[in-house]
């Protein structure tokens, strides 16, 4: 359907302009509820803290790579000491954070497991009214409208962004309708969000319990010296293979729990590469398209409901990835040993810096499961300790050999441990399967209003 939209030469000439914008622009000029975000601001916009020197422990530091639609990613999170946090970026629950540079505009909602965190320079805090519903809020601002906005008001000649005073003047519709029906689904996905994680931390904790070994009295050596017969009886002759902690938690392990590798209760799939020429952006996306997920876009141990591109679908059925619910994605490019499981919603091409895991008929035997097999590989010392002994650096990016990953041993836990810790994994991923569902509804709600 044709749609016809008259704007004045004069405002046209003043901004970066396409015709859906200039149609978002006049419905939002002639909306009595459009109101400026910068009405919505009791104190902000304020950016973060520039910190580089990271460290095992300390206080999540939240870059913009971590800032996914809605939610802080800790999938690849980083550290920092500081014992106290600057006032002005004391986190509180319910305050939100914009995306500044990299992919202007992301913005997420604090949650009461997120206030300790310490924000980067990139990331806008801003807190807002009482007066105001922020799950709306931050509804809209991660709607494909005010994305659009975004867009067309950036500035800067090398990296751009949004600085403060555009990001201020961006229009919100606040309409009591829309507030009404997305503020609660907004709420509740929160909800799920912070319950499916600590799900997972208790089915890990369970995990760590089980196998009764303390990781902690195994100590880190800086320097260590290898026998040349050792480096006979393997073909990977790199320091972080034979790093002492990392080949004497797997004597632990092995010591005390029976072991099974990766390739003998598993098949080990790599995704494709698509080409950049079929790649839609976030904003050019037709309902029809597939979800292309990178390595960057395993989040909290599940994929990107909104990633940066999209595939059409004649390619992803040429493809034939067979990706199923349970599906295991571990990533062997780039940031190695990244972990996620397909849930019911997703629909999903990967990329071949991602390997997908899927279980053998022979994992009965071993009373393995999908979501043990998940909680192994995502924890540091089963999943990330032999990821790092066995990556390599291929000219300059970091890569994992297919067959390196298929050494990988998995411990065999008994079966009563192993059904546990399945039950749980498995109600996590159901509670964000469902979180999904919300995300999406709400999302549709907004830009079916704009109708885009």
């Amino acid at each position: 359907m044709l749609k016809t939209v008259t704007i004045n030469k004069s405002i046209i000439e003043k901004e970066k302009w396409t015709p859906k914008y200039a149609y978002i622009f006049k419905k939002l000029e002639t909306s009595s509820d459009a109101i400026e975000l910068e009405n919505f601001i009791s104190e902000g916009p304020t950016n973060g803290v520039d910190l580089r020197e990271f460290t095992e422990r300390g206080r999540n530091y939240i870059r913009i790579s971590d800032m996914r639609r809605f939610f802080i990613s800790y999938s690849d999170i980083k550290k920092v000491e500081l014992n106290k946090i600057p006032q002005k970026i004391q986190l509180q629950e319910k305050d939100v954070l914009v995306s500044r540079k990299g992919t202007p505009g992301i913005s997420v909602i604090t949650t009461k497991d997120d206030i300790d965190n310490v924000i980067g320079t990139e990331a806008i805090l801003l807190r807002i009214k009482e007066d105001y519903d922020p799950y709306y809020l931050v509804a809209f601002l991660n709607s494909k409208v005010f994305y659009e906005q975004v867009l067309n008001n950036l500035s800067g000649a090398v990296a751009s962004g949004i600085n403060h005073p555009s990001l201020k003047k961006l229009k919100i519709l606040y309409d009591k309708h829309l507030i009404k029906n997305i503020s609660g689904k907004v709420k509740k996905t929160i909800e799920l969000h912070v319950k499916a994680n600590s799900i997972l931390t208790n089915a890990r904790d369970i995990f760590y319990q089980k196998l009764d070994l303390d990781f902690s009295k195994i100590e880190k050596e800086n320097t260590f010296s290898v026998n040349l017969s050792g480096f006979a009886e393997i073909d990977l002759w790199t320091p972080s293979y034979s790093y002492p902690l990392y080949v004497n938690i797997l004597k632990a392990i092995k010591k005390k729990w029976k072991t099974v590798p990766l390739g003998k209760i598993a098949t080990v799939k790599n995704g494709d590469e698509v080409g950049s020429d079929n790649y839609n952006k976030y904003l050019d996306q037709k309902d029809s398209d597939i979800p292309f997920i990178r390595t960057s876009d395993l989040v909290n141990y599940e994929v990107d409901q909104f990633p940066d591109y999209y595939i059409p679908e004649g390619i992803y059925q040429e493809l034939k990835q067979d990706i199923k619910v349970g599906d295991v994605l571990f990533t062997k490019d780039g940031k190695i040993g990244m972990i996620g499981m397909i849930t019911k919603t997703d629909k999903a091409i990967v990329c071949s810096g991602i390997s997908r895991l899927r279980l053998k008929i022979e994992a009965k035997k071993y009373n393995l499961t999908p979501e043990y097999l998940f909680l192994v590989l995502s924890s540091k010392e089963t999943g990330l300790y032999p990821s790092i002994r066995r990556t390599v650096i291929a000219s300059t990016l970091p890569h994992l050999r297919e067959e390196r990953l298929r050494e990988f041993e998995i411990p065999v836990l008994d079966k009563n441990s192993i059904d546990e810790i399945t039950k749980l994994v498995k109600e996590a991923f159901e509670l964000k399967d469902e979180k999904k569902k919300l995300i999406k509804e709400v999302r549709e709600e907004i830009d079916n209003y704009f109708e885009i």
